[in-house]
């Protein structure tokens, strides 16, 4: 598997942060109170995008990362928009190292699968990025299980390994289980995989009459209004309630769980929200509980290209 690390050396953290929310539903001193909580827990993995909060994301991300930078891994990505064609990534990948006051960022991402791109100019690309030293691994977001494998067939010509992926995975979405999570395992491939809390809906505030993406945003409304999600939901509940600890904290322990040693991807609007999902880095699970909480949603279908995307 490839071992990503920090530029000093520091091994990447066993979950990462998301910083979606900077400067969005998170102002600059709740943004700032997230990264340092994230860091006190012992995380050293950040990742943020060209296109979160129109770039106030990578810019809060960069001015709070720099007093620690070559302890960190920072994880940025591109062609959400616009498209994975040489041009667009060079040009908005520039805009995102400005944005964190970066030369180097450690992982780029494509944000996700562009089939109206050659995916060997892309990956052309990316291999001039990481010999003139501005990336050091490649990342791939909201891929399908085959598109990784081109992706990494392609890559061996440009000695360009795909070092780690960022799927969806929570207990109410768990498609990454029948190929990507096989396929990380078998092939070394890093997985970091976003969402663990299923847009909030594992933490149970929504069966509280709380509000959130949920009941803000109807693609995410739509993605987990499933009457057997929010059954799912109410039962980890419960089990957290008999545990006593937080639903979030069973939640995020769960998604780390998986054999293919997933690294989940936190994220919050403030430290406070924050704090159960951190807590899940003490929490130690027993294959009994991971069993009970597997069993309150259905195996997974057969695969599928189609792709959910953040």
């Amino acid at each position: 598997m490839t071992q990503i690390t920090s530029p000093d050396g520091t091994p990447v953290s066993r979950f990462a942060f998301g910083t979606m929310q900077f400067g969005g539903r998170a102002d600059e001193a709740e943004s700032r109170a997230m990264f340092e909580a994230a860091l006190q827990a012992g995380i050293t993995h950040f990742d943020t995008a060209h296109v979160y909060t129109d770039g106030a994301s990578e810019t809060l991300l960069g001015r709070f990362a720099a007093p620690q930078r070559e302890r960190l891994v920072i994880a940025t990505k591109a062609g959400y928009i616009g498209g994975a064609g040489r041009d667009n990534v060079l040009k908005t990948f520039d805009i995102s190292r400005q944005r964190l006051d970066m030369d180097m960022v450690d992982i780029l991402y494509l944000h996700r699968f562009d089939p109206d791109t050659d995916l060997r100019e892309t990956l052309d690309t990316l291999a001039g990025l990481r010999d003139a030293g501005h990336i050091r691994y490649i990342g791939l977001s909201n891929f399908a299980a085959w598109q990784v494998m081109k992706a990494a067939c392609i890559g061996m010509e440009f000695d360009l390994p795909v070092g780690i992926i960022q799927p969806m995975y929570s207990l109410v979405k768990r498609q990454s289980e029948v190929e990507l999570l096989p396929m990380c395992a078998a092939e070394g491939i890093n997985v970091a995989p976003y969402s663990p809390l299923g847009g909030g809906l594992l933490t149970g505030k929504y069966a509280q009459g709380g509000s959130g993406r949920l009941t803000e945003d109807d693609r995410y409304a739509a993605r987990y209004g499933q009457d057997w999600m929010h059954e799912a939901a109410k039962g980890l509940c419960a089990m957290a309630d008999e545990v006593g600890v937080a639903p979030a904290t069973l939640a995020v322990a769960w998604a780390a769980r998986h054999p293919a040693n997933p690294m989940p991807i936190l994220s919050a609007r403030s430290s406070k929200q924050l704090a159960p999902s951190l807590a899940a880095l003490e929490f130690t699970m027993d294959d009994a509980l991971y069993d009970r909480l597997t069993a309150l949603t259905p195996t997974p279908p057969p695969a599928t290209d189609r792709i959910e995307e953040a």
